[in-house]
């Protein structure tokens, strides 16, 4: 956990992520990563420079096998106040529109959700699990899929809902977080998602493992490309 929390120092440093008085919402899926960025965040109220509250926040999707008493229990063990949405959004996804690409339409779904959430609990900074893994992988599928260069931002302010996500794990990687929920015996509910390790973004965790077996240190030098804006070479037409 030392070095999650390394990471999560580094990176409300360098993005100015979090100031004093903020109420910060952790958004908390029963993953691995929700999970351990919700108990990271508490203990980095213990020596943060900047003061602020935290909340965990978790929607139901409707599914009938999704049991959130592990991070309730969790959630009371830490005084860290718990607010669950009961929502349907598995059930319109998959079995009333079956959309060709669920996964969006469900992200899309609880983002809008999780952002009217945070209003109502007068929250102001909502985040997110993402990870240093994610990152290269959403920049892996944006090139390959979509012809972009292109990933998600450590803090991204959203003015029709005057909200900030921000991202603290942003430099952890996914080892270090496997590690610190093995170490400190966090809760982890399983995803009762059947798109679940089915997906294009299974593929690219897949690859990017096999490229830091051949490569290593790969993944952290494309996060550093990430912030080499001043050497970006890319064609510009006339």
């Amino acid at each position: 956990m030392k070095k999650v929390l390394g990471c999560i120092k580094k990176a409300v440093a360098d993005f100015d992520m979090i100031q004093d008085g903020d109420v910060v919402g952790v958004g908390v899926s029963g993953g691995k990563d929700s999970t351990t960025l919700l108990y990271a965040l508490k203990l980095f109220q213990n020596f943060s420079p900047v003061k602020y509250e935290l909340k965990a926040l978790t929607l139901t999707l409707g599914f009938d096998n999704f049991d959130i008493t592990p991070l309730k229990n969790f959630c009371e063990k830490l005084e860290i106040p718990y607010i669950i949405q009961p929502t349907k959004i598995g059930k319109v996804v998959f079995e009333e529109r079956k959309d060709k690409n669920p996964c969006a339409m469900c992200a899309r779904m609880r983002r809008g959700r999780l952002h009217t959430l945070c209003k109502e609990h007068g929250i102001t900074k909502l985040a997110l699990g993402h990870h240093a893994d994610d990152a290269v992988e959403t920049l892996f599928l944006s090139m390959f899929y979509e012809s972009r260069i292109s990933t998600f931002d450590p803090v991204t302010f959203l003015d029709r809902k005057n909200l900030t996500m921000i991202r603290p794990l942003i430099y952890a990687s996914e080892d270090d977080i496997i590690s610190a929920v093995s170490k400190h015996n966090l809760p982890i509910v399983k995803s009762p998602c059947p798109a679940n390790g089915k997906t294009k973004r299974q593929y690219m965790k897949n690859l990017l493992k096999q490229i830091n077996k051949d490569i290593p240190n790969a993944r952290d030098r494309v996060i550093t490309a990430l912030k080499n804006k001043d050497q970006l070479n890319i064609w510009i037409k006339n």
